[in-house]
């Protein structure tokens, strides 16, 4: 079964290097550019990793992830934010039992790599 990884982020140029990233070492990858799409994905089964950005329009990561938690969603998925944002305030202890990692861009693509394999290892 191959492994597959959602990103959730409004930013295209986000979206098509994580993804490069990701797909050249044998990830299937999920690129979507908003909250409502990625529901929509985990309502049609997705599972695996999902990389969160917070500052997404209409719905940020925040609800999003709340969105995720009241459907049901959460089963065999693993959560980690990857956001410009340097200060998640109150959200992120709000939600320390969903989220694995706060990741802020710029990212260290290897360590990125790393930690996202070592999700692998839990699911």
């Amino acid at each position: 079964m191959k492994k597959k990884i959602m990103i959730v982020d409004d930013d295209p140029s986000i979206l098509i290097v994580i993804r490069e990233i990701f797909e050249s070492r044998g990830y299937k990858v999920y690129a979507v550019n908003s909250g409502k799409d990625c529901i929509e994905e985990l309502k049609s089964g997705f599972k695996g990793v999902i990389l969160m950005d917070i500052m997404m329009p209409i719905m940020d990561g925040w609800k999003t992830i709340e969105e995720i938690k009241n459907n049901g969603l959460l089963k065999d998925n693993i959560i980690s934010i990857l956001t410009a944002k340097d200060d998640p305030g109150q959200n992120l202890e709000h939600y320390k039992d969903i989220i694995k990692d706060y990741i802020t861009k710029p990212f260290d693509t290897e360590k990125l790599i790393s930690t996202v394999n070592k999700y692998f290892m839990n699911i």
